[in-house]
């Protein structure tokens, strides 16, 4: 008969009787559904996400143009949900919404980013940034990538500057133009896995699907098995990145290999 290993009690930095790990504040268009879900069923104990709506209409997003003015709406609300959410003091911030954070390349992620950390104090978890540490979590294998989004080819464009800044290629990207924001979360689950079937080829490292309220982490595991390669959400990728950045280690089983090895 072995002993009993009895893991270490987990730090409590916190009072409060949830959130006694970490207190995230997650920031979220208020048409968003996928979001809050999403990150709750990716929580562990101790830590708790606390929601706070960017307010923005149900923009048709029906041209590249009105698409990228919907978006920027998005940002440029964003700082008033960012006071909000920090009087419930939490202990980081986590984006989620993503579009915007690809803009301007790499240099323009980190200058978005660095505005928000600094209306706040605090540190901030994003979708884009998020995605490339995943991607070098993998492996230095990947090189080339193919993704996917509900967005209209000017954001895609946006996406596939910023990917190349960090190093990575994008063979194929397909916009799946939803005409509103509220659509977005009505994509089914055949959508989401046709379309990384339609995405993927032996000349592609690693497949990523971005847009927050899209409703992939499952789906993304589950491709990693029949695809044999990185399947990235970007939901899963950003909470797994604020996780890790606080020293959150915990692993959790049917979200993909990000969440279960890394």
């Amino acid at each position: 008969m072995t002993d009993l290993q009895i893991a270490p009690p987990v730090e409590r930095r916190n009072k409060d009787v949830q959130g006694y790990r970490y207190k995230f504040g997650v920031l979220g268009p208020s048409t968003n559904t996928i979001v809050q879900p999403d990150f709750d069923d990716l929580r562990p104990a101790g830590v708790t996400n606390h929601y706070s709506r960017i307010v923005v209409d149900n923009a048709k997003a029906v041209s590249n143009e009105s698409f990228m003015a919907g978006a920027w709406e998005i940002s440029h609300n964003t700082i008033d949900a960012v006071k909000g959410v920090l009087t419930c003091a939490p202990d980081y911030l986590v984006m989620g919404m993503s579009a915007v954070t690809f803009f301007g390349g790499a240099e323009g992620a980190v200058k978005w980013r660095q505005n928000v950390e600094q209306v706040s104090g605090l540190g901030v978890s994003t979708g884009a940034e998020s995605v490339v540490a995943a991607l070098k979590a993998y492996g230095q294998n990947i090189k080339k990538v193919a993704f996917f989004s509900p967005y209209y080819p000017t954001a895609n464009a946006e996406v596939s500057n910023f990917l190349s800044d960090h190093g990575y290629e994008t063979v194929r990207d397909i916009p799946l133009q939803c005409p509103s924001w509220l659509s977005i979360a009505e994509q089914t689950p055949e959508t989401i896995r046709d379309t990384f079937k339609a995405l993927d080829g032996d000349d592609v490292d690693a497949l990523i699907q971005c847009g927050t309220n899209v409703s992939a982490m499952r789906i993304a595991a589950a491709a990693e098995l029949w695809l044999g390669k990185p399947v990235i959400a970007i939901n899963t990728a950003t909470y797994w990145h604020a996780l890790r950045a606080n020293g959150v280690m915990d692993r959790k089983e049917g979200f993909g290999r990000l969440m279960e090895e890394f």
